[in-house]
């Protein structure tokens, strides 16, 4: 066990994952337990937790479990009191719960630009607004979310639901970062590019026809670090910003892409 956020206490939603596999909520609960934190685990799907806490209680790190829709006010303030009661502290917000939004501004429907934007953005708002007044009062926090390569990219196919949620974690992250500074609590941003995770795949295999593996496998060739990533690249960037290496860090967006965005500039 190492002790990089050793005695912090860490949220971290969107903790499991939809099918077998390792997410990036779920590899970060994993890596802030390796590293001393006490975890509270979060997902709409329970069970899922569950997996995520049984893989850290065998690694003998400490873990609890909390089924929110952080889309939803009540289960957000909920969240976060339980968390107060349970370890006395919030130290580290990590905000991972995402869906795809794929189509563009015409095959968009309402519903699904709706959808999207409340899982994506106004989750993070939520989770943020509770968080930080007891950030406030314990004079320190770190607070990180996740967002894509496509909040400043254009990728290979419109996502213009999924990709303006994007855009506004980003901005939702400076404003917060900015604000409260002065206060000890910090902001970042990641990026992640072509990653491998359980969404990623079902997105994919939603969106096209064919070969999955074969899609994977250009994506990967188009990268200049010719592999796609996964969810342990996610969580190591996050550990980094949640620790105190990073305490001079705030606002930032970390893209963790292999280098895509940089060959993908116009």
């Amino acid at each position: 066990m190492g002790e990089r956020v050793k005695g912090k206490v860490a949220i971290v939603t969107g903790a499991g994952v939809i099918r077998p596999g390792m997410g990036n909520g779920k590899a970060s609960a994993i890596l802030y337990a390796r590293e001393g934190a006490r975890v509270m685990a979060v997902d709409c799907n329970l069970e899922a937790a569950e997996e995520t806490k049984h893989l850290i209680d065998e690694e003998g790190g400490e873990c609890i479990t909390f089924k929110a829709d952080v889309s939803k006010a009540s289960d957000c303030e909920s969240m976060i009191e339980t968390c107060i009661q349970k370890f006395g502290r919030i130290d580290i917000l990590h905000n991972n719960v995402g869906i795809p939004g794929i189509g563009d501004v015409i095959e968009t429907s309402e519903e699904t630009w709706d959808k999207v934007i409340n899982v994506n953005l106004k989750s993070m708002f939520l989770t943020c607004k509770y968080v930080l007044p007891h950030m406030v009062k314990q004079g320190s926090g770190s607070i990180i979310n996740i967002s894509s390569i496509t909040s400043i990219r254009r990728t290979q196919f419109p996502t213009v639901a999924y990709s303006v949620s994007k855009a506004g974690v980003n901005a939702l992250t400076r404003e917060i970062a900015i604000q409260y500074a002065a206060n000890g609590i910090r902001a970042n941003a990641i990026l992640p590019g072509y990653i491998q995770t359980p969404v990623m795949v079902a997105a994919v295999t939603a969106a096209h026809a064919g070969d999955v593996d074969e899609i994977f496998r250009k994506r990967a060739a188009m990268i200049p670090i010719p592999r796609l990533g996964d969810a342990w690249d996610t969580a190591h960037a996050a550990l980094f910003l949640a620790s105190d290496e990073a305490k001079n860090i705030t606002g930032i967006v970390l893209v963790v892409d292999g280098g895509l965005t940089e060959i993908t500039k116009t």
